[in-house]
């Protein structure tokens, strides 16, 4: 009898820092249900790190094992296009009903059917009334403080008491799903969700859950020396000076009053699958596309090809299915997001259709101490003149217009030395970051933590920035390509009819024709036409 598939459950929020859960350190974080969760059924990997910091080229690699460089998937407006897969297609080809709401950002959306060939059934959002605003409109004029800074502050409350945002109809719809199964297959979820993505925004309880007094030290731009260009061209663009530490304490207390949110949805779903009896059988996911800046170095929202902490390091959870050897618990195993796909797969019990870059996690869920990884890698920015690469020429004159507040990132990508292309390798103890143009990076994350001190030309470190570089040298040599696995076929049937029709008895001609519309390689058909002889 054939093992019964576990079912594979992905819950995706979008731009959630690892240190916003409670069980990862922060003292002000509010994440019961994931910090139970990590405490008894699942492993916690606290060094998780995506492989580019923002959504689009992440999905694109998480889904497929391979890295943005790989083909390309490194800009918000390059998704995946017929002739490559996913892990959901795979899955559903391979007997998992596959269920998905629309927060996609994996497939190209121009191309009729393709999103859908991914999914049995996907759940579009905008089906119920849409929730209510911010009470108090904050952004005000050009130049004021709040005009770039994404924060909207409190949302209001509707007529029963919540604010029931598409997050909100997105889990319903999924717990719909799994307390009225389609049919008797294996479900295959993905629940792509918005928030703690800015704006910076969250109705009560949440909004006043979190104690503003118990936020950890926010890292401030004047403590840093030599960062990256790219964080001082944003900057000037945000015109935030004027925000004082109470005005960042509420903005990232919001944000973590949104992560308290999505904890509590995780909470309803976890609950659904144990009301319908299957909690057991499911492998259960919890992973962000990328972080967050939140206010550390000064800034709010993410940035393209920056890669601080707070940005690449990522929340990772994993429950196995029954049967599987693990150990619930934190582990500190440097992890890469390409090994989700890899350890989905792995517990689906389905091979990959491509080469893929990605090591199963499988080892580590029983073993925390286990070096799953040397080096970690993320990747990010464009190359001069390539403007079909940056955001600012991908939305056109509305979208890089002053009025949007994504204007100040956008307009930095104009900037060819600070939108520059970067690579970062990270281990335990080191980060070193590359750049096509501008300066390097190279942190001694011992003895600075929040990578404040750039120490690229202290003579003290060069040993280690010549390893690293090298090692970065390995792994691109290593993963620049991959090479399909069909095979195709050197000579068209008039081409290989041209190099045997000499060799072929009169009475074979049918036969070999025959040979050659089956795709038979030259050499066989050959071999047959000799022996004919």
């Amino acid at each position: 009898m054939a093992q019964k598939k576990p079912h594979i459950i992905i819950f995706n929020p979008d731009q959630m820092r690892a240190d916003s859960l409670g069980h990862l350190g922060n003292p002000a974080s509010v994440t019961p249900h994931l910090d139970r969760f990590a405490q008894r059924d699942a492993i916690s990997f606290s060094n998780a790190y995506c492989q580019n910091p923002v959504c689009v080229p992440s999905r694109c690699s998480f889904f497929t094992g391979l890295y943005p460089h790989t083909r390309g998937h490194r800009t918000m407006a390059h998704l995946l296009h017929p002739g490559e897969t996913s892990l959901l297609q795979e899955l559903k080809e391979n007997g998992y009903y596959v269920w998905m709401n629309d927060r996609n950002d994996l497939t190209a959306g121009q191309i009729p059917g393709w999103t859908e060939s991914h999914a049995d059934e996907i759940y579009y959002c905008g089906q119920v009334k849409r929730a209510p605003g911010p009470i108090k409109p904050l952004r005000g004029k050009p130049g004021e403080k709040y005009y770039y800074s994404h924060y909207e502050g409190q949302l209001g409350l509707d007529e029963k008491q919540q604010n029931y945002n598409s997050d909100d109809e997105a889990v319903d719809a999924a717990i719909h799903r799994i307390q009225n199964p389609a049919d008797d297959r294996a479900l295959c979820m993905f629940l792509g969700l918005f928030y703690p993505h800015p704006p910076y925004q969250v109705e009560e309880p949440f909004f006043t859950d979190i104690d503003r007094a118990k936020l950890p030290k926010r890292i401030r731009a004047e403590d840093c020396t030599r960062k990256a260009k790219i964080l001082d061209v944003i900057r000037g663009y945000q015109g935030m000076e004027r925000f004082t530490e109470t005005d960042y304490a509420e903005l990232r207390a919001v944000y973590l009053g949104m992560c308290k949110k999505i904890d509590a949805q995780f909470g309803r779903l976890i609950q659904a699958l144990k009301n319908r009896g299957i909690y057991d059988d499911c492998a259960i996911f919890f992973l962000s596309d990328h972080g967050d800046f939140t206010g550390d170095y000064d800034l709010v929202e993410k940035c393209q090809n920056s890669f601080e902490d707070c940005l690449t390091r990522v929340p990772l959870l994993i429950k196995p299915p029954q049967g599987t050897k693990y150990t619930p618990g934190i582990t500190p195993a440097l992890t890469e997001l390409v090994d989700f796909y890899a350890t989905v797969m792995d517990l689906a019990g389905t091979e990959p259709s491509h080469t893929q870059f990605g090591h199963s996690l499988r080892p580590v869920l029983s073993d925390h101490g286990l070096e799953h990884r040397k080096y970690v890698f993320c990747e990010g920015g464009r190359m001069p003149g390539e403007y079909h690469c940056d955001e600012y020429h991908e939305y056109g004159e509305q979208g890089a217009s002053p009025a949007s507040v994504y204007w100040p990132k956008m307009k930095a990508q104009t900037d060819d030395e600070a939108h520059s292309k970067g690579i970062m390798i990270r281990d335990h103890e080191y980060k070193y970051v590359s750049r096509s143009l501008g300066q390097d990076e190279f942190y001694d994350l011992k003895a600075d933590l929040h990578e404040t001190k750039n120490e690229i030309d202290n003579p003290d470190y060069q040993n280690k920035i010549i390893e690293m570089r090298l090692a970065m040298l390995k792994w691109l040599q290593a993963t620049d390509d991959i090479v399909p696995y069909e095979y195709d076929r050197r000579f068209t049937p008039e081409m290989t009819w041209a190099r045997v029709r000499n060799l072929v008895l009169p009475e074979d001609v049918e036969r070999v024709k025959q040979m050659i519309a089956e795709g038979r390689k030259l050499p066989e058909i050959m071999q047959y036409c000799r022996s004919r002889r």
